[in-house]
Order: structure tokens, then C-alpha cells, then sequence
């Protein structure tokens, strides 16, 4: 007869539980593939954006345009959120279910903040007339900018997902891997705004 002391012990998660299992390595290893693909796309974004950044034709320039408050406190955010994100992680590892969604959902609450600022930004060019195919800097700006938050969308919905498969899966060896891939996800589009702020919004208003 098992004993509730044995029975306890068999729910508690191994070290490293996204990596316990062979398809657990795999997935990981997988998504940085896949992570490394999506650098590679995000780096073509960039060097068409450096290309076409003087092309303004009769619109404003960047300096000219961006307002560094608004995009100041959305990258705040973003940042917020990968350290939210990692606490998550370490959540996982403790094996600890309800705090790791409750950094998980935090995660996506600080997302969609970011998403609010983003799309609040856009509309207020579209307001002034500065629309997609104003200039070809327009069309780089808005390619780029949208592109990264088009990925915020979706690691904000797959991270929700997941919180979801928490509740009714609970954190297994099989959950597990897919909490710390998202995490991955997350760190990831969060250094892609880091550039795109810099090289974007930063350089645009020094140079721009």
C-alpha cells in the first residue's frame, strides 16, 4: 500500500524539469533554432529599416516624429515583464504551480500594457498622417515596429494558453518544457525591442 509520504514524492518534479525527459531536450533545443531563424529575419527588418531610414520623402523625419516618453515607458515595461518571466522560471524549477501562473499571468498583464502603449503610438501617427506608405521610412518603421509587436500578440496568447494547461494539466514534465520555452520566447522578443529602441527610436532622434 502506498503511503502519503510515498505518494508525495512521486509528484515532486526532477531538477530541471523541462529537460527531464528526451522530448523535453528536444523541444528546447528545437526553439533555439527556431529563435535563431527568427534573428536572422528580424536582422534582414533591421538593415532594410538602416537602409531606408533617410527616405522620408515629404513626411517628418524620425526626429521629428518619436515621442521617447511613450516608447520609454513601454520598453520599461517590456523589461518588467522578462523579469517577471524569470521568476516564473524559477517557479517552475521550485515546482511550485500557483506562483509560477502567477508570474505568468503578471507576464502577460505587462505585454498587453506594452501592446496598449504600442498601438496608441501608431494611432497618434495615423492621426498626423503618417501612415504606412507615407515614405518608404514609414513603410520600414511600420514593417519592423508592427512585425515585434505581432510576436508580442502571440507570446502574450501562448503564454495564456499555457496557463490554462497549468490549471487543468498541472505542472508535469510535460508542462514544463513548454512554460520554459515561452520563457525563452518572451526573453527573446524582449531583446529584440531593446534594439529596435535603440536603433530606432535613440538613433532616430539623434541622427534622425
Amino acid at each position: 500500500m502506498t503511503t502519503p509520504h510515498a505518494e508525495q514524492a512521486t509528484n515532486v518534479l526532477p531538477h530541471e524539469p523541462e529537460k527531464a525527459t528526451l522530448e523535453g531536450r528536444n523541444k528546447v533545443l528545437g526553439f533555439w533554432l527556431f529563435l535563431g531563424g527568427e534573428a536572422v529575419l528580424f536582422g534582414t527588418l533591421f538593415a532594410t529599416f538602416l537602409t531606408l531610414r533617410n527616405q522620408v520623402a515629404d513626411g517628418p523625419s524620425a526626429s521629428e516624429l518619436f515621442s521617447l516618453p511613450i516608447t520609454a515607458a513601454a520598453t520599461f515595461i517590456l523589461l518588467i515583464s522578462s523579469l517577471t518571466s524569470v521568476f516564473a522560471v524559477q517557479a517552475l524549477h521550485r515546482g511550485n504551480r500557483s506562483s509560477l501562473a502567477k508570474w505568468l499571468g503578471i507576464t502577460v498583464l505587462l505585454g498587453l500594457a506594452f501592446l496598449v502603449l504600442e498601438i496608441y503610438e501608431f494611432s497618434e501617427y495615423m492621426h498626423e498622417g503618417y501612415s504606412m506608405t507615407t515614405s518608404a521610412f514609414s513603410s520600414a518603421f511600420y514593417t519592423l515596429v508592427g512585425f515585434h509587436g505581432a510576436h508580442v500578440l502571440f507570446g502574450i496568447l501562448w503564454i495564456s494558453v499555457i496557463i490554462g494547461q497549468l490549471y487543468k494539466k498541472g505542472l508535469t514534465v510535460v508542462t514544463a518544457p513548454k512554460v520554459y520555452v515561452s520563457a525563452m520566447y518572451w526573453h527573446f522578443i524582449d531583446v529584440v525591442w531593446v534594439f529596435i529602441f535603440t536603433v530606432v527610436y535613440l538613433l532616430g532622434k539623434v541622427v534622425g
